[in-house]
């Protein structure tokens, strides 16, 4: 059974990603509860065509992660319009895609999923009176963190390699960011995420081994997007959540309500998240300020 959202009215939301999938589910569950909902996504026309259908409370803004220019100027608009952000959902992402480069040299899926939202975060802080909520993946648990070679210029390259790696960064940022928040005594928290498995098409054609998973998924599980959000809005809104992570409770965390969801030993080395954070500040040119 879905957790109940509780009323949200008068309290602003960020949701990246916003115009498919995951995304668009919890920013129409968040406007539904009454939520100010700003889509932030690439895609403007299909923002403003979901946005019609939430309502007056809902707007677009236009925000290409993998590009730190646009990052920017997103937070730029965002400060000029809004004095205060309740919560800033960080979904936005790609999955396992050929090798590409972003604007500014990151490999696609690190750069979108991980740099751009540790830009996003650290630029908009500063008006964030909540929570920030990252979504990672299950698929967190393959992954690995090289910090010598993050963009994948020395190594050969694996599109799932790179999706799980980006997926841990995710996790190792939040984490991270729970710690410095609390020990810089700010009430803000920092809570991560994952959806299990959603019907979307974000990891049905990636030529790699998540399309047999997501194939039986769609046969099997059958859950639609509004179901993989459940979390997302779960980790957003639920006030008794001060951090950690949250998933679905059932098989593999493929589905189920949300819960308190594990957390794999690589995840948790505070090491490794404070030379990724360190990397991060250096390579995005985006200092935190507690």
């Amino acid at each position: 059974m879905a957790p109940e959202v509780p009323s949200l009215r008068g309290r602003t939301f960020v949701v990246t990603g916003a115009t498919s999938g995951v995304g668009e589910a919890t920013a129409r569950a968040l406007g539904t509860a009454g939520a100010h909902v700003v889509l932030a996504g690439r895609n403007v026309a299909e923002g403003q065509h979901i946005a019609g259908q939430i309502g007056p409370n809902a707007t677009v803004r236009r925000l290409d992660l993998s590009d730190l220019a646009s990052v920017r100027e997103f937070a730029d608009g965002i400060g000029e319009t809004h004095d205060k952000i309740d919560v800033l959902v960080n979904n936005a992402g790609v999955m396992a895609v050929p090798l590409e480069r972003t604007a500014d040299g990151f490999e696609m899926q690190m750069g979108t999923n991980h740099f751009g939202h540790f830009a996003l975060t650290g630029l908009l802080l500063g008006r964030i009176t909540d929570r920030v909520v990252t979504v990672s993946s299950a698929a967190h648990r393959l992954g690995r963190i090289d910090l010598d070679d993050l963009n994948w210029e020395r190594r050969s390259y694996s599109r799932s390699g790179g999706y799980a790696q980006s997926k841990l960064a995710n996790l190792l940022f939040s984490l991270e960011l729970e710690r410095r928040l609390a020990a810089s005594g700010s009430p803000v928290r920092a809570i991560a995420a994952h959806p299990g498995y959603a019907a979307t098409e974000v990891g049905s054609h990636t030529g790699t081994w998540f399309d047999h998973l997501f194939g039986f998924g769609k046969k099997i599980l059958q859950r639609t997007p509004a179901q993989g959000a459940e979390s997302v809005v779960y980790a957003a809104t639920d006030p008794a959540l001060r951090g950690g992570y949250v998933g679905p409770g059932g098989f593999l965390g493929l589905y189920g309500s949300p819960h308190v969801a594990s957390v794999s030993s690589r995840a948790r080395d505070p090491e490794t998240a404070r030379r990724l954070w360190e990397l991060s500040e250096t390579l995005t040119g985006v200092q935190f300020e507690f």
